[in-house]
């Protein structure tokens, strides 16, 4: 059920107390609301609410239509992105940190990919950021549920805004968003072939991807040791380390490997004085994420990738101004508070390629992307290239035998900021200078990016 603001406010004013309490207490399906924001107010429109993907499980979404001086909204196509994790809120992050219309200080942010396409964020799996769970049963344990919890959102919200069903549609993802974008993406391309879903999907990005993670497990050491950020002994602990997680895979024993992946991460910090995983040429000594005596993997894990899209700061914004701005977040749901919990329940998938996904979607002829940072670590460009020679697709050789092409970086013109290169339906972006947030590394160049995957330049 979706409302106008003036419509909205108009039909409260006549309706009990009671029953307005009950409207924010029981979330309709695709609640609608439309708003002018802060002090700052958004030129652009924009609505937000829930959908009840499963029982128990609810999933938040926020729109923000395209703002552009040239063009209509219903003339740019539509992203949604997706944050890694999991249990990562693209809501809160990936809006606020990386690509929406304000910063964390709500101030316009100046490479926003609102001026090039409207953008739909998703708190995605449930649990994570301001979706929430209403029993820890609810909480997806693989990528096959969660990307069956995403099409039942897709499918309320193209029926409900039918005026997006003819705009190309991209979902764009980061990190372990990565993987369930592309299987989602497969789930969706079959939903459209058979009539269950109106959408014009236009193809998926990958950025810094856990497609295959024993690829980047793997190659964690090399990277490194060519970077001079290991010795010839911490080489051979890594890559010993590395091993003991490859026979877990090999064995299909993948949540074995997900502690043996902590370990290697650990004896990685041990050997390279606490490198940045998410960029190698950052380091902040005090909040290194070294291990605690007596902690259990899965924390440290959680730590280690959970507790970065969770800043103190972001989690103020969130709980506080943007929270009271919403107007819709049940009393009993914090936002992020269920994070942990969305990370755990998956921990038994967190070691499972996709890339027999990949070559799926290259098959059915979706328009797939893969982009990385030079400077990331735990998803480096060495395990992601690797992964892509595993590909089965047709078009792989010819894809290996071209030569690349290089983009000037748009904030420095003359100087190269990223690699690329396409191959009928298959592109991949090295962007340089950036880790594995890439839009929060280098703004201009993955906005760049974002016009030419959308065909915009």
């Amino acid at each position: 059920m979706y409302f106008s603001l003036s419509i909205f406010c108009l039909y409260l004013s006549c309706v009990p107390l009671l029953l307005i309490w009950k409207i924010h207490r029981t979330f309709l399906p695709g609640t609608f609301i439309l708003t002018e924001g802060f002090s700052n107010p958004l030129k652009s429109k924009e609505s937000w609410g829930y959908v009840d993907v499963r029982e128990g499980a609810h999933m938040f979404w926020w729109l923000y239509y395209a703002d552009s001086p040239s063009a209509s909204y219903s003339q740019l196509p539509l992203v949604m992105w997706l944050q890694g994790g999991p249990g990562g809120s693209g809501c809160g992050f990936g809006n606020f940190e990386e690509i929406g219309p304000l910063d964390r200080d709500l101030e316009p942010r100046k490479n926003s990919w609102v001026q090039y396409s409207s953008v739909l964020f998703v708190d995605n799996p449930v649990g994570t950021g301001f979706s929430y769970t209403d029993s820890d049963e609810a909480f997806a344990t693989d990528v096959a549920t969660v990307a069956s919890d995403m099409l039942v959102l897709l499918k309320q919200f193209f029926n409900k805004e039918e005026e997006f069903q003819s705009v190309p549609f991209y979902i764009f993802s980061e990190s372990y968003g990565g993987k369930m974008a592309a299987a989602i993406s497969l789930e969706l391309t079959k939903a459209v072939e058979k009539g269950t879903l109106k959408c014009n999907f236009a193809g998926v990005a990958l950025g810094d991807s856990w497609i295959s993670p024993l690829d980047s497990v793997m190659t964690w050491g090399p990277y490194l040791y060519t970077t001079s950020l290991l010795d010839d002994y911490g080489l051979r602990e890594v890559s010993s380390a590395a091993e003991a997680v490859k026979q877990a895979v090999d064995q299909g024993q993948y949540l074995k490997a997900t502690e043996l992946w902590s370990v290697t991460e650990s004896v990685v910090e041990q050997n390279t004085n606490g490198v940045n995983f998410y960029n190698i040429l950052t380091q902040e000594p005090d909040e290194k994420m070294s291990s605690v005596a007596g902690e259990g993997y899965i924390s440290l894990l959680m730590r280690h990738h959970i507790s970065p899209l969770h800043r103190q700061s972001l989690s103020q914004l969130m709980n506080g101004p943007i929270r009271k701005k919403l107007a819709i977040i049940p009393q009993n749901v914090t936002w992020g508070g269920q994070a942990e919990a969305v990370f755990s329940s998956m921990s038994g998938d967190f070691m499972k390629p996709v890339v027999d996904v990949v070559d799926q979607l290259l098959d059915a002829g979706v328009n797939v992307t893969v982009y990385n940072g030079q400077l990331d670590l735990i998803v480096d460009t060495m395990g992601q290239e690797q992964w892509v020679k595993q590909l089965k697709w047709v078009g792989l050789q010819s894809f290996s035998q071209m030569k690349w092409t290089a983009l000037d970086d748009p904030a420095f013109p003359g100087v190269t900021g990223a690699f690329y290169k396409t191959y009928k339906n298959f592109s991949f972006y090295w962007i340089l200078k950036a880790g594995h947030m890439i839009p929060s590394d280098q703004g201009p160049m993955a906005l760049q990016m974002l016009k030419m995957i959308t065909q915009q330049d």
